[in-house]
């Protein structure tokens, strides 16, 4: 298990990446990359960014297809041949793990009483999820890749609210499982994602490891005392941070993704926390905060990087 980060597909960040100390990174920003569909003679780009890789010690423990919905019909073409393509790509070069979001059926119907639009449960539209992906599956299968679909929930608050990933909730994860036949179909697991959820990530490894592919490091901070005063639904009371800065207990997850027999790396997810970021650059708009003009253009990214590093090897190494 080695600590790696997130990073595109480029010589360039792999550089940054080795530079820093990381011995691994989750391939991301797919689509945008000169193995996207827009480039029909890719596997020359592929095999030279492997071999780079390979030269500064770096392992690609998986590659970030597309984090859309693909379950949106104006995405869905678009969505499933980018699947395909990351699949070739990932046999190509020796890459186990395919990831991305899973995506959801978003309908609305209004409300009786309120007159509002609300949207309808999701579960019920689990089939409509499994005949997307089953195909998707079988040739992942066939090309001895996994599928690993990150469950960020993508909605106000960092909650499952009025969001368009279906798996955003462990309760649909477990839906999916029981009723799918794909078994090269799992998750790209996220300690943040259930902190805000309130859900215990050690118990999370547990109850769903063997079905855990892929990890994106990254932790969460429940400020309780707006929570107390204001309840979950307001801004800033659940914020996104960097490992070691966040609420998660990485001893014990990484304890319970050993025990599980998890067998890839732990790649941090940057870019999230309200001060250890660079402060020039926008949030992604799903966890912005407010800016504090004390912090005006500084770039406190690496510092975060550095310190999630520190966590995670405590625990790690030797584990490879």
């Amino acid at each position: 298990m080695r600590v790696g980060v997130l990073a595109r597909g480029e010589i360039d960040e792999l550089k940054s990446a080795h530079r820093l100390g990381f011995r691994s990174i989750e391939w991301i920003r797919f689509e945008e990359s000169f193995c996207s569909l827009d480039h029909a003679d890719w596997k020359p780009f592929a095999e030279r960014l492997a071999h780079e890789a390979k030269a500064l010690g770096i392992r690609i423990s998986a590659i970030g297809a597309l984090y859309r919905n693909p379950l949106d019909p104006k995405q869905g073409k678009f969505a499933r041949a980018t699947f395909y393509r990351a699949i070739e790509a990932a046999a190509h070069i020796g890459v186990k793990t395919v990831s991305g979001f899973a995506g959801s059926v978003v309908e609305t119907e209004i409300h009786e009483r309120g007159g509002n639009p609300v949207y309808k449960a999701f579960e019920q539209f689990l089939p409509q999820l499994i005949a997307f992906w089953e195909p998707i599956a079988q040739f992942a299968a066939e090309h001895g890749v996994r599928l690993a679909f990150e469950h960020c929930p993508q909605g106000p608050y960092h909650l499952p609210i009025m969001h368009y990933n279906m798996l955003g909730q462990p309760a649909l994860w477990e839906r999916l499982f029981n009723e799918c036949k794909a078994q090269n179909i799992g998750i790209e697991w996220d300690a943040s994602h259930l902190i805000c959820q309130f859900i215990d990530p050690v118990q999370n490894v547990h109850k769903f490891g063997s079905r855990i592919f892929h990890v994106h490091a990254k932790d969460a901070y429940i400020n309780r005392h707006l929570l107390e005063l204001y309840g979950i639904c307001h801004p800033g009371v659940a914020e996104h941070r960097f490992p070691g800065l966040g609420q998660s207990n990485w001893a014990e997850i990484v304890h319970a993704l050993i025990r599980s027999g998890y067998d890839s790396d732990l790649n941090i997810e940057g870019w999230h926390d309200p001060v250890y970021r660079d402060h020039d650059r926008e949030q992604p708009p799903d966890v912005k905060s407010e800016a504090s003009p004390k912090l005006s253009g500084r770039k406190l990214e690496e510092a975060g990087l550095m310190i999630a590093k520190r966590t995670l090897e405590q625990y790690t190494a030797g584990t490879e």
